[in-house]
């Protein structure tokens, strides 16, 4: 049985909570969370590697059971997230490691690429773009929001954070939607309601502009230092799509790219066939 650890670490004054599992001498994997959900999206991934790897699985600020500081107080941008992140693993001993990046865990791992490469042995990429062909039409109305940040397009964008919406993240495109445990974004759903938590989220979403402006930077990162890369991609996710998997192979010749039959949140319906991907990849990735 897998013994999963439930921590806080101290960073700069944040309470940073994360969850680690596997030998404190093995590999070290930090898996990288998105929106909506926090590092329990890991919670049957963990166990499914925790004998070969050492996994760190972090609740970005502002997400789980992190702290939330009020706006106020803290900027909510991608670039404060991959500061506060990169941070944290300074704090834990994380010197160089491979890297799990989904969804908004993509932009903040990438950011924390570029200024430090020699810490990231490799990538796996799931559902973690880095190409602008990879945004669907689902992301027009954030589009709205960037290009007029008025109260009225910022208003539009609370349809996202709705519980019914996040259900939605989960099921579409899946098969079989009795394959997903309704725990995940129940507590996802949870997470949102919490006091301040929506004005965190549509300040992310406004700020997700300055990721797809850095997407040329993060692409000369992969060119230049080649970073062994897997892309394990749900294909039916409505927000990143296939061909956003299938450009890393412009910037890393090497990247393997596997797809699975299913949505946004692979993890809930294909945990295991993409740990056994994983171990693979990152057994030939040493």
């Amino acid at each position: 049985m897998t013994t999963i650890r439930y921590r806080k670490a101290n960073v700069d004054g944040l309470n940073v909570f994360y969850r680690e599992a596997g030998p404190s001498d093995a590999p070290p994997l930090l898996l990288l969370h998105g929106f909506p959900t926090a590092g329990h999206m890991f919670r049957d991934l963990i166990p499914a590697l925790a004998d070969r790897f050492r996994l760190v699985a972090p609740d970005l600020i502002g997400f789980g059971q992190s702290d939330m500081p009020a706006r106020e107080t803290f900027a909510y941008t991608f670039a404060a997230l991959a500061k506060v992140t990169e941070r944290f693993t300074e704090v834990i001993g994380l010197a160089r490691f491979a890297l799990y990046v989904f969804d908004y865990g993509a932009p903040t791992g990438f950011r924390m690429a570029l200024r430090h490469p020699e810490r990231i042995s490799s990538i796996i990429s799931q559902n973690g773009n880095a190409y602008e062909e990879g945004l669907s039409e689902g992301w027009s109305p954030i589009r709205a929001y960037w290009q007029d940040p008025s109260q009225t397009n910022r208003a539009a964008l609370r349809t996202f954070l709705s519980p019914e919406t996040t259900i939605w993240q989960y099921t579409h495109g899946v098969a079989d939607t009795s394959l997903v445990s309704p725990d995940g974004y129940t507590l996802d759903n949870s997470y949102l309601a919490r006091p301040g938590a929506s004005e965190v989220q549509l300040d992310l979403f406004g700020d997700y502009k300055s990721n797809v402006v850095m997407y040329p930077e993060f692409q000369a990162y992969f060119r230049r230092h080649k970073p062994p890369l897997l892309a394990a991609w749900g294909r039916n996710d409505p927000f990143f799509l296939p061909p956003g998997a299938e450009a890393f192979r412009r910037d890393i010749p090497g990247a393997e790219v596997r797809f699975f039959d299913t949505g946004h949140f692979a993890l809930e319906t294909h945990c295991r066939e993409i740990a056994a991907a994983i171990r693979d990849f990152l057994g030939r990735s040493k």
